[in-house]
């Protein structure tokens, strides 16, 4: 009998890898019920993250053919996210092949996420393309793994009284009672049930992830007052925005509408030094579902946030599922015909970079911004080491994380 899920799963699909694996990923096809399932295997190697260029583009040629046939796909996750050690390459790399998830999970493509032991970062946000998620028993999944959680708390990632914290807040039957899309697997459970009711194919998928959003709010420990909303006055929206705007912000969400020489945009952003945690990402994912519905011609992602909350209590509400809801009602709106376009402002960098970049038409950097796989300090607790100089454009584009520099006059 199979003794771990990675070898469950293997065996009741009867897996037969497609060729050699390319990095971390094997690609392969399955068997369920009498139907093929293509089924991808990302497996951690490394320290610094599974997911780098070589990986995201096998997995993206994937889920654009799952697109086109809106077939079945199980993801099997055992990886800390996208590799840090790439750099801007592995950022770009993710921002393409979380877009082709997107679009297949839009699609109706039915996703069923089987985790490994750690599905951190990037490859937990992979896991919320999915409606459902299967955890081994030892699995640990978040936005932020251990060792950056203890960092960003000043702790030692190896105390025992942090470690009990995380495992608490992260383990497999935590996640089960946030979400009953979470299910825990056990040594001799059949697979072949779960795997029957995940991939059920979705008459209207995008349906499906606005009901998803609609639970998130449930999730949030306390009712959500309304904001306290005021006028935001900035200089680089004023240079963007010649002909006039109109601007408020609440907390960092910022909304609005701008002038600009195409014709009227509605703005939606997050915005300053604070990071970016589950209650914000739900008010700016609601936004964006209205906005998909009623289908204004252009709208414009405003970004000034450099990373998401390295927190436990933001883990224990499972933020990556918050901040993949913002990508999926940009998408929606996408979908429906709205031009979505990201101008970063200042920083940006990891998960929230990635969550609204993937589904935006073409991203702009504004002259001096700063684009980062991770903060300083995540890379340090990962890496041993940081990055101090900010890149160039040029370096921008060659990576794939911005497509257009606009020079607004406002920095030598």
């Amino acid at each position: 009998m199979p003794g771990s899920l990675r070898e469950a799963l293997v065996a009741s699909l009867e897996f037969m890898p497609l060729g050699e694996p390319a990095g971390n990923v094997t690609i392969g096809r399955g068997r369920l019920d009498g139907r093929a399932v293509h089924v991808a295997l990302v497996e951690n190697r490394a320290a610094s993250g599974a997911i780098g260029a070589v990986e995201a583009e096998k997995l993206g040629a994937l889920l654009r053919l799952a697109t086109l046939e809106r077939s079945r796909i199980v993801l099997y996750l055992d990886s800390a996210g996208a590799k840090v050690s790439e750099g801007l390459q592995a950022l770009g790399a993710f921002r393409r092949l979380f877009r082709f998830g997107l679009d297949a999970a839009l699609a109706g493509a039915p996703i069923a996420a089987v985790l490994g032991r750690n599905c951190f970062g990037g490859s937990s946000m992979l896991a919320h393309l999915a409606l459902r998620r299967l955890l081994g028993p030892d699995t640990r999944m978040g936005m932020s793994g251990p060792a950056v959680l203890a960092a960003a708390a000043g702790m030692d990632p190896l105390d025992e009284m942090f470690a009990a914290m995380a495992q608490s807040a992260m383990a497999p039957a935590a996640r089960a009672r946030a979400s009953p899309a979470n299910a825990e697997w056990k040594p001799g459970d059949e697979l072949a049930p779960w795997l029957r009711e995940a991939l059920a194919s979705l008459a209207d998928a995008p349906s499906a992830f606005a009901a998803r959003h609609d639970a998130l709010a449930a999730r949030l420990a306390r009712a959500l007052p309304g904001p306290a909303w005021e006028p935001l006055r900035r200089r680089d929206l004023e240079r963007i925005y010649a002909a006039g705007y109109e601007v408020r912000e609440w907390q960092g969400l910022v909304e609005g509408r701008g002038r600009a020489a195409e014709g009227e945009e509605r703005l939606l952003g997050i915005v300053g030094d604070k990071p970016l945690g589950a209650d914000p990402a739900w008010r700016f994912a609601d936004a964006a579902w209205r906005l998909a519905r009623e289908r204004p011609p252009r709208l414009r992602v405003l970004l000034d946030c450099s990373t998401h909350a390295a927190r436990l209590e933001e883990e224990s509400l499972v933020l990556s599922e918050y901040v993949v809801d913002m990508s999926f009602a940009l998408a929606a709106a996408a979908r429906a015909g709205v031009e979505v376009t990201l101008t970063v402002l200042g920083k940006a960098g990891g998960g929230v970079y990635v969550a609204l970049a993937a589904p935006a038409r073409r991203v702009q950097s504004v002259h001096g911004a700063d684009i980062q796989v991770l903060p300083g300090s995540a890379v340090a607790a990962i890496l041993g080491e940081s990055r101090d100089a900010v890149p160039s454009f040029d370096n921008y584009r060659q990576a794939g994380v911005a497509d257009e520099e606009l020079k607004l006059g406002l920095t030598p």
